[in-house]
């Protein structure tokens, strides 16, 4: 199916949990079923609103680099892989009440983070600016955007850095950013397109695909790289989950699908980290 046919239903998409399911493998699990939320089954969240990495095509099925790459994770674990679809808001609270084992959103790293739960790093991003198509306001450098109007998906790391943006212009004594916070990032280019917006900020490979598709232009890119990693309850399943990405590092597959999508991948070791 081609990534093109992203399906941006925006808050509907995400109006009640559900759930994709991949074919059970057919050989004994890697992680006892103690540390799992359902026995036999790696149950992780994803916040499908941001192709190519994650979306929803127009049969209504999960589709994008994280997808595939947390399917792949689960099959090499012997485990079924089962997708629960939320809005980032509720991922973290949800790992903590037992909800799913796993985080695979494209959740950025940081220090308050680690010390919630454990982290596997594993890619590289960065955040974008996009603008409408054919950039009217010419906007080139983060002081262009002094007093407009800019959305971003509300709670994560990109909101911080978008209000980041915003004191940064109000302390060199210009105009700050009029920041809208909206559930997803779907929502938020439906507002851009709508003329609501003047632009929206989501991560590089997003921006990037909206550019190649000719519906909105990419301003700027490149601001707060940062490396994305899963989140986990469970120690012992992050632990499974990083010896598995080093298998796939060592036997080409984990590179290989990051170039289909033009990721960078995390530089470090795939290790855990988290609480001490």
């Amino acid at each position: 199916m081609d990534r093109r046919h992203f399906l941006a239903a925006g808050s509907a998409l995400l109006a009640a949990p559900s759930l994709a399911r991949a074919q059970a493998p057919a050989c004994a699990p890697q992680v006892p079923n103690s540390e799992l939320v359902k026995a036999g089954t790696l149950t992780m969240s994803v916040n499908p609103t941001l192709p190519p990495m994650q979306f929803v095509d127009q049969q209504g099925q999960l589709r994008g680099m994280r997808v595939d790459l947390g399917n792949e994770i689960a099959r090499r674990l012997c485990l079924q892989a089962e997708n629960v679809r939320v809005e980032f808001a509720a991922m973290i609270p949800g790992l903590a009440a037992r909800r799913w084992d796993m985080i695979n959103t494209g959740m950025f790293y940081t220090e308050e983070r680690q010390r919630l739960m454990y982290l596997v790093r594993y890619e590289q991003q960065a955040i974008s600016v996009s603008v409408p198509r054919g950039n009217p306001r010419n906007i080139r450098r983060l002081e262009d955007l002094a007093g407009l109007r800019v959305g971003v998906e509300q709670g994560g790391f990109e909101f911080r850095r978008t209000t980041d943006m915003a004191n940064d212009l109000r302390a060199r004594g210009l105009a700050p950013l009029q920041v809208r916070a909206f559930d997803n990032f779907a929502v938020s280019f439906q507002a851009l397109r709508a003329g609501q917006l003047d632009a929206a900020i989501s991560i590089d490979s997003t921006a990037k695909e909206y550019d190649d598709r000719g519906e909105f232009t990419r301003a700027i890119s490149g601001l707060y790289g940062t490396p994305i990693n899963f989140g986990f309850r469970s120690k012992p399943l992050a632990e499974a989950v990083a010896r598995t990405l080093t298998a796939m590092k060592a036997d080409g597959s984990f590179q290989a699908l990051l170039d289909r999508f033009g990721v960078t991948a995390y530089d470090g070791p795939f290790e855990v980290v988290g609480p001490a």
